[in-house]
């Protein structure tokens, strides 16, 4: 699988929504559904160019939201810094054994691997 093709399923599964009915449905039928430009402009009855350029127009329109609103990376590094949380309270529950503050460290970690799920 190409990198190209994982950014863009990223950035479709973010955005998706603020893309128009006909962009989401040429993007889906070619990346998901495996359709080549013949056969979608076949669907649509449009030509193979038309179906190119909606294609290429949402896949710039995705990367427009995601340099604007930003929401895959902040995404990214809120799972980062979840994960270096966990890791932080694991090292503290591992010294507090047994102590009064293992329960409030346990509900700290399961806390913030709900905020994740």
């Amino acid at each position: 699988m190409s990198k190209d093709f994982v950014k863009l399923s990223i950035l479709y599964d973010f955005y998706e929504n603020l893309l128009t009915q006909k962009q989401r449905d040429v993007f889906s039928l070619y990346y998901s559904e495996n359709m080549s430009l013949s056969e979608i402009a076949e669907e649509f009855h449009i030509s193979r160019q038309a179906v190119h350029d909606t294609l290429k127009n949402a896949e710039s329109v995705l990367g427009e939201y995601e340099n604007a609103l930003g929401l895959i990376a902040k995404a990214q590094k809120r799972e980062l810094l979840s994960k270096k949380a966990v890791g932080l309270v694991d090292e503290c529950l591992q010294n507090a054994k047994g102590s009064e503050d293992e329960k409030s460290l346990i509900e700290l970690k399961a806390t913030i691997e709900a905020m994740e799920s």
